[in-house]
């Protein structure tokens, strides 16, 4: 919402300003301009890009545009569906987890927390951090190893769609200089014409500068910078995740294996060690 609320802000800002100085919103409707423009961009994107990191740029957007989900509610039932978890471990043996990592859909814990059991990528990386632990495959203390892989081998392709963006936004002035120039081509075809014809064609040349400087430096490089943030979120819920699973695969209690993970959580989202003590007595684990 606030990406929209953002982008009004400057286009709004742009025409009033333009409007203020005796300018009419009309003298940017030339079609040819957004053509080129838009056209070149939409090409430089499918040449730059592979079909999946089109896609996850794709949802990215639409993340910003709703907003990230990893608010505070979001973080309170991950530490609640967490605790439940290992206490269940606790008390009943790591066999008893089984039933809920393998069919995390039908599980009766995930299905009480509906912001954790909706995020499919949070609870199939919860899954397989427990099922090597659950099967006797390797070891507690090798588990952050490969937990941390899978951390920085998502955090790399995370990064895929917003490098993408951020190039494309950067070549947008230079599609604003083409789109420009061709206009400029035309005028000249049609500079022996009244003033006034001439007039309107340099401003629809000039147009394409405009939209390009404004679209790359307004919209899309702004929106890049949202990405990465968006992006950074997704990663510390997932951080999130590992440090309680690492925790509790050593020996730790239930409680302090989900302390570990609230004290890595960003200051925003955090709740304080008597809240997350008062929110978890809360629950009904018998």
């Amino acid at each position: 919402m606030l990406v929209i609320i953002g982008s009004i802000i400057v286009l709004g800002s742009v025409l009033g300003g333009f409007m203020y100085a005796g300018g009419s919103p009309l003298a940017f409707m030339h079609l040819a301009e957004y053509i080129v423009i838009c056209g070149s961009a939409l090409g430089a994107l499918i040449i730059m890009a592979p079909k999946k990191v089109l896609f996850d740029m794709f949802k990215l957007t639409l993340m910003c545009i709703k907003g990230a989900p990893f608010g505070k509610v979001a973080y309170e039932e991950l530490l609640k569906a967490l605790y439940e978890l290992f206490l269940l471990g606790r008390r009943n043996g790591m066999i008893a987890l089984e039933e809920h990592v393998m069919n995390p859909n039908e599980s009766s814990i995930f299905k009480k927390y509906p912001t954790f059991i909706n995020n499919h990528h949070a609870v199939v990386f919860l899954c397989s951090g427990l099922r090597p632990i659950i099967d006797g495959k390797i070891k507690p203390d090798q588990l952050k190893m490969l937990l941390d892989a899978e951390l920085q081998t998502v955090e790399q392709e995370s990064h895929s769609p917003i490098d993408v963006l951020t190039r494309t936004a950067d070549a947008m002035p230079g599609f604003g200089i083409v789109a420009a120039v061709l206009g400029i081509i035309i005028t000249m075809a049609a500079i022996s014409g009244p003033p006034e014809i001439i007039g309107y064609k340099v401003a629809a040349a000039l147009v394409g500068t405009f939209l390009g400087i404004l679209i790359s430096y307004g919209f899309l490089n702004p929106l890049a910078v949202n990405m990465a943030f968006v992006s950074n979120a997704e990663h510390a819920y997932s951080r999130c995740i590992a440090n309680s699973v690492i925790g509790f695969a050593n020996g730790m209690a239930p409680i302090m294996a989900v302390e570990v993970a609230r004290r890595g959580l960003p200051s925003e989202v955090k709740p304080t060690a008597d809240d997350l003590e008062a929110m978890l007595k809360a629950l009904n684990t018998k």
